[in-house]
């Protein structure tokens, strides 16, 4: 046998162990749950979703929410919009918001996040049923 042979051999294992394609979740493996469904009509209302791994049924740390509306859309109202404003978590897997629910009626809560290490983007609409 050569002497270059166990060389080349382990330059074929290093490049068969660095080409095996990792497993990525799939979006449809996360979940965005509203803590709440129902919430009272006026200013500052805080929104809380749970961000949650289907898989395992742990939370998910770090996610970046990089797109959030807050619509009336399901009232038929679409362009009636509300900002929302990202506040600090609590705990893991807690993703709060801050909006004005200047209506009452039914409002549609999108978002799209990211999950670190993961390819595609999760998104969610999740409608609010707001209160007099």
């Amino acid at each position: 046998m050569p002497r270059y042979f166990p060389s080349i051999l382990a330059a074929l294992v290093v490049a068969t162990q660095l080409s095996v394609p990792m497993a990525h979740a799939a979006a449809s493996d996360f979940n965005l749950v509203l803590v709440e469904t129902t919430y009272p009509f006026g200013d500052g209302a805080v929104i809380e979703l749970r961000f949650i791994d289907t898989r395992t049924n742990a939370p998910v740390e770090g996610a970046v929410i990089f797109a959030t509306r807050l619509d009336m859309e399901p009232d038929g109202m679409e362009t009636m919009t509300s900002p929302v404003l990202a506040l600090p978590g609590e705990e893991p897997g807690l993703y709060r918001f801050s909006a004005d629910l200047t209506m009452d009626g039914n409002w549609r809560f999108s978002v799209a996040a990211k999950v670190q290490g993961e390819v595609e983007t999760v998104q969610a609409q999740i409608v609010i049923e707001v209160q007099p």
